[in-house]
């Protein structure tokens, strides 16, 4: 496993990290024998830096967590990034209160077991919290109370991305970035490279579709978003296959397939694809089982892709996907 600095922290993470979505919940259903047995994969194969958010089974997510480092007590750290802001029954600027934010922050200190969170990341607001400095002010105060040692975003769509890394202690941006969404490259990232802000990459499998493993005829179970998010039913439908159109993925899938090299997994190639950008700090596919994250987590040891297997790509995603969803997110 090879790392890469996160933002300004002084923090170096693993290149492939850990996202805790499908751990906690909407993904199917996962046991926590299973999801631990998972977590410690992950840190067994280099990784030291979770993602992980407030609302990902209501706290079970964390929780698990919280479980794994209390079992790797007394080893190499572990970082651990959450999230908050779900929790308001609707998205609105007004939801984020010092009151909100603070009850939000003690829950996950709490299921966390932890004094302080490693990285707090505002969960996708609205885009008009961006012309709101009082939001980062109080994000600032919590650090100066000790309850937070850094702050960051996540975000749905790009312009979010740049109006976020303007504020000076914004030390990272969480955005979707994969072969089926590139409009990251287009500048956001090497904006965030100049401000010294830590990327990174979610959904960097596009939900599945970039393992190359699932089929027209592949069926999900009623609690995982790949049946009931595919037009954006629960929340934004970029969360959901990257917002691509599933059968059309499913045939940019099986042309991307052709560039795979020998002994190499679809997974793989897709999250090489992903650090061949140096302002990516690191990509955060999830896993519910450990030998997915064993998977993963040898795209860090892979060589560069050829300059020709990255003009491939960009020719798949220029001719099917970008007129899709290049201006959406």
């Amino acid at each position: 496993m090879k790392y890469r600095s996160l933002g300004r922290t002084g923090w170096k993470v693993s290149e492939i990290s850990f996202g805790a979505w499908a751990i906690g919940g909407s993904w199917g259903r996962v046991s926590d024998q299973d999801a631990l047995a998972t977590l410690h994969q992950a840190i067994d194969t280099g990784v030291n830096f979770i993602d992980t958010a407030d609302v990902y089974g209501d706290g079970r997510s964390e929780r698990l967590i919280a479980r794994l480092k209390k079992e790797r007590k007394g080893e190499d750290e572990i970082i651990v990034a959450t999230k908050a802001g779900r929790r308001l029954p609707h998205q609105t600027v007004e939801g984020y209160t010092r009151q909100n934010l603070a009850g939000w922050i003690d829950d996950s200190l709490e299921n966390l077991a932890t004094d302080a969170l490693d990285l707090l990341q505002l969960h996708c607001p609205p885009t008009g919290l961006y012309s709101h400095p009082e939001v980062f002010g109080l994000l600032d105060d919590f650090v100066k109370e000790g309850k937070i040692r850094h702050y960051g975003v996540s975000v749905e769509k790009v312009d979010e991305a740049f109006a976020a890394i303007e504020f000076p202690n914004v030390q990272t941006v969480q955005i979707i970035f994969n072969c089926f969404r590139q409009r990251p490259a287009d500048g956001l990232l090497a904006r965030a490279a100049q401000k010294q802000v830590g990327i990174l990459a979610r959904v960097p499998l596009a939900s599945g579709l970039l393992t190359g493993k699932f089929r027209r005829d592949t069926t999900f179970s009623a609690d995982d978003h790949r049946n009931f998010n595919r037009h954006g039913e629960a929340f934004d439908v970029g969360e959901t296959f990257s917002g691509v159109d599933y059968n059309l993925g499913l045939e940019a899938v099986e042309e991307i397939r052709r560039l795979l090299p020998a002994g190499g997994s679809m997974s793989q190639l897709a999250l090489r694809w992903i650090l061949m950008f140096d302002a990516v700090t690191c990509a955060i596919p999830g896993g519910k089982r450990p030998e997915q994250v064993a998977d993963n987590n040898l795209a860090s040891e892979l060589p560069a892709l050829a300059p020709e297997a990255m003009a491939a790509v960009q020719r798949i995603y220029d001719g099917s996907i970008r007129p899709r969803v290049q201006n959406r997110w």
